[in-house]
């Protein structure tokens, strides 16, 4: 048996040492913060692939290796960006950061080097990003290793065990499964042999649930015919509260609309006292009347995302009778999707939205 060359000792040595490293700043960072841990326990393990013959190819271990400060779990995103130190962050750790030292009132900091981060301090890092999205990633379905950047279009188009629908579902088939065995499945489909009634009742339940779905919109469609209309953007900012125990809340200047003053406060977790300790985190927000009515004034009212943001917002439409005496609203729910969602306005300088107003007339 020839003795290996010194190269190969070398880069064993060098994969050895640094899981070991690795696999301890995962138990030191435990504690402190899992995201990190997690980022240097996959290092831990991509240099165990290495060593270990018969694991992966060299290049797939190569390239899993080398991510050896990603902050969080960085094979589960694309995005990432890195602090003036170098350290990185995929997308989702790095907002979370930031919107975590919003409620807490701190500066966002690195959780390797604790330098400053912000939006405008960190940058994204694309050869990363490139880089990872050629790493092997498991299909979910077949259980097959394909790049990340093929794998959501093989689980969309391409993967035979992909689940899927049978084409007969909008009379009522609720048949899901894999794609291999859709055309089976269709040919021995009951539903298109089923009589009109049958297919009656299953079609009004299914129009039940579309009226839902469409009544919204309607009411926005008939809310757009009204003669007194009008829309701002609105630009919500941080304070906080005078309490010994500071919350988190926001406040728009106030803004004119419909020929009256307006102010918007928003509140984080219905002002629950610690909400950096939740994963779930929601926005609601409060309407107020600063001028004076000679008359009650009845609104409908709703908030959208503002024209340069990405977050996503559902339309939901809010009504109310001001007067002098009550001019300002019950606090709302600001209907976001999730608390990713709720993260990307926290983890912004400012809140911005935009405001509709529908003045109903007697």
């Amino acid at each position: 048996m020839a003795p290996r060359p010194w190269s190969e000792w070398s880069t064993t040595l060098s994969h050895l040492a640094l899981g070991v490293v690795s696999l301890h700043a995962a138990v030191s960072t435990a504690q402190a913060t899992r995201g990190a841990a997690a980022g240097f326990l996959l290092q831990a393990l991509a240099s165990a692939t290495v060593l270990a013959p018969g694991l992966g190819t060299d290049e797939d271990c190569l390239a899993g290796a080398w991510v050896a400060t990603v902050i969080g779990l960085p094979l589960l995103a694309f995005d990432f960006h890195w602090c003036t130190n170098g350290h990185l962050m995929c997308a989702g750790c790095f907002i979370h950061l930031l919107a975590d030292a919003r409620l807490k009132e701190e500066q966002a900091t690195c959780p390797n080097c604790r330098c400053e981060i912000s939006k405008s301090l960190c940058c994204r890092n694309l050869a990363v990003e490139k880089a990872v999205s050629e790493l092997p990633s498991e299909c979910g379905f077949c259980l097959r290793q394909f790049p990340r950047s093929l794998l959501e279009r093989h689980q969309k188009e391409e993967c035979q065990d992909r689940v899927t629908q049978c084409k007969y579902k909008r009379i009522g088939c609720p048949w899901h499964g894999p794609f291999h065995e859709l055309t089976v499945h269709e040919a021995a489909c009951a539903h298109p042999t089923k009589t009109g009634n049958e297919l009656m009742e299953i079609l009004d339940e299914m129009d039940q649930s579309h009226r839902k779905e469409m009544q919204l919109y309607n009411s926005i469609f008939s809310l757009l015919s009204f003669e007194k209309i009008g829309y701002t953007e609105v630009q919500f900012r941080p304070y906080r509260t005078d309490d010994f125990i500071t919350r988190l809340y926001y406040e728009t200047p106030r803004f004119t609309v419909l020929n009256q003053t307006w102010v918007l406060k928003a509140r984080v977790n219905d002002s629950e006292r610690n909400p950096n300790l939740s994963c779930k985190r929601t926005l609601s927000f409060q309407l107020l009347l600063k001028s004076k009515v000679t008359a009650p004034l009845e609104c409908s009212f709703l908030l959208l995302k503002g024209p340069y943001d990405d977050v996503k917002i559902s339309p939901v439409i809010y009504h109310f009778v001001f007067t002098n005496e009550s001019n300002e609203t019950d606090y709302v729910p600001l209907p976001i999707v999730d608390s990713v969602e709720c993260n990307k306005l926290l983890a912004a300088k400012n809140i911005n939205l935009r405001l509709f107003l529908f003045q109903i007339q007697k």
